[in-house]
């Protein structure tokens, strides 16, 4: 790709053509923000490529209320400690606003392949991972517009070497531009396969080569203008859902009605003693949890009413304070509602060593907002897929998942209901919508065998716990959390 990059003709006067197209990007702006429409513009390229003059052009005429430019440098300590996307899915902009990335997860994928010399295999994943990410947003609406600076060693070398003659600029080229410079030919190479494997039909790549200056401020702004009108021209189209079973392996849960909730109980005195005892052996698991750095999720779904706090009560009661987070999912806020609903997700995962319980989920989304039609049903249906690429990144990147449908049939549900009415301090517990989801038992129930059946991957797998007798349904939750604990333990020695 770098040896076709756009370049420019003799005779054309670039810099004025750059400024008629730039007038239009303010125009755009404006119609992006009428039709929620968000972009990313993403810069990379050589060291000394010009992009931070390029970026300071793009964002001259635009309006500063709807755009945000975000600088990429290496991780911090603190990022390190969290799966590797959660920096950049925190940093996508609101519908209807712009994101300029100056350098990007491109970066991280380039330096782990050039300057750390990470395995082929490690490689190919976390490209898989970028590729992943790109898609998810531009299936959720957002155009993503990736341009690659081109430069010749020669050129780059003399742009350098002007740096270092003046006292105010030559601290903008480190040993790492020297080294880039010297083995220009290898960085070459790895940059046209990190562009060839990632140039996608809905994230395509254009390099431009900058060595003329005007010429690449055309180049973008040309690009800008175009890829944007056509985005606000074009109607919304879902893509089909697709058979995850072919992408994820799964695994086999039974339907909801083919689980046996009768006799599953235990008697107060062994549950008291069961409970000590199984707290105890967790309070341990999650020491050694941080040593080793693991981090843990847990996810709670089930029927209202069905014993979610209770049991998530008993869990962190074992744990550490200072090493774990319960987190209550309830509708999502007017922040939330204007990005990829994943993202009020990432951005609450647990770094490692740490747990985060979540008192419902991201599966919100097949659920309540499928069933009571506050997302298009086409939506809807890609989040099946999602779901899984989402939980399968995070356990690539070590996360523990665990996730526990908490089942009890429709007349416990009344009893319950009912108890709570009647019981003062548990009237807040109780609401309306509590009353009307009951009235589309059969149609959640519907929707939830469907959910587990598509999202019961071998790396994230479902529990159903059986939950009429809440005594039981605790130690249940408790034996889980601890067995498979102790089981990525020893698979991690």
């Amino acid at each position: 790709m770098l040896k076709n990059a756009m370049h420019a003709e003799k005779g054309i006067d670039y810099k004025e053509r750059a400024k008629e197209l730039r007038e239009q990007l303010s125009v755009l702006q404006l119609k992006m923000k009428e039709k929620s429409l968000p972009a990313i513009i993403v810069f990379e390229g050589w060291g000394a490529s010009g992009k931070g003059t390029l970026i300071a052009d793009t964002i001259k005429m635009l309006d500063p209320r709807f755009f945000k430019v975000v600088s990429t440098v290496e991780a911090t300590e603190a990022e390190k400690r969290y799966p590797r996307m959660k920096r950049y899915f925190e940093n996508i902009p609101e519908y209807g606003k712009l994101s300029v990335m100056d350098r990007s997860w491109y970066r991280e994928l380039a330096a782990a392949r050039i300057e750390e010399g990470i395995s082929d295999k490690e490689y190919a994943r976390r490209t898989a991972s970028v590729k992943t990410f790109e898609r998810q947003l531009t299936d959720d609406g957002y155009v993503i517009i990736k341009i690659f600076l081109h430069i010749s060693k020669d050129e780059q070398k003399k742009r350098y070497e002007k740096l270092q003659e003046s006292g105010s600029t030559s601290w903008r080229v480190t040993q790492k531009d020297i080294k880039q410079n010297k083995h220009y030919d290898d960085y070459f190479d790895a940059f046209e396969d990190m562009l060839s494997q990632t140039n996608t039909d809905n994230a395509p790549w254009y390099v431009i080569d900058a060595t003329d200056k005007q010429y690449a401020r055309y180049a973008l702004f040309e690009l800008m203008t175009t890829r944007l009108s056509q985005a606000l021209d074009r109607e919304t189209v879902y893509p089909p859902e697709e058979d995850v079973a072919k992408l994820f392996d799964m695994k086999k849960t039974p339907k909801l009605s083919q689980v046996e909730l009768s006799g599953k109980t235990v008697e107060q005195e062994e549950y008291a003693a069961r409970l000590k005892e199984l707290q105890k052996e967790l309070a341990k698991l999650h020491g050694k949890l941080y040593k080793k750095k693991i981090p843990v999720i847990i996810a709670f779904e089930g029927w209202d009413a069905a014993g979610k706090g209770g049991a998530i009560k008993r869990v962190g009661s074992a744990l550490d304070p200072r090493g774990y987070e319960a987190v209550p999912i309830a509708a999502p806020s007017a922040a939330e509602k204007v990005r990829h609903y994943l993202w009020r997700f990432w951005t609450r995962l647990p770094k490692d060593g740490h747990i985060t319980i979540f008192d419902r989920t991201w599966y919100g989304r097949v659920m309540v907002e499928r069933l009571e039609g506050f997302t298009p049903e086409a939506r809807c249906a890609m989040a099946y897929k999602e779901i899984d690429e989402f939980e399968k990144e995070l356990s690539d990147c070590g996360v523990i998942i665990l996730k526990f449908w908490m089942q009890i049939d429709k007349d416990e549900q009344l009893r319950r209901f009912t108890d709570r009415m009647n019981t003062p301090e548990k009237r807040w517990k109780i609401t309306d919508e509590d009353w009307r989801n009951r009235e589309k038992w059969d149609l959640y129930e519907a929707a939830i065998d469907e959910m587990i059946q598509k999202t019961s991957t071998e790396f994230a797998p479902w529990t159903i716990v059986e939950g009429n007798d809440k005594k039981y349904a605790r130690l249940k939750v408790l034996e889980t959390v601890i067995e498979r604990i102790k089981a990525e333990l020893k698979s991690r020695k």
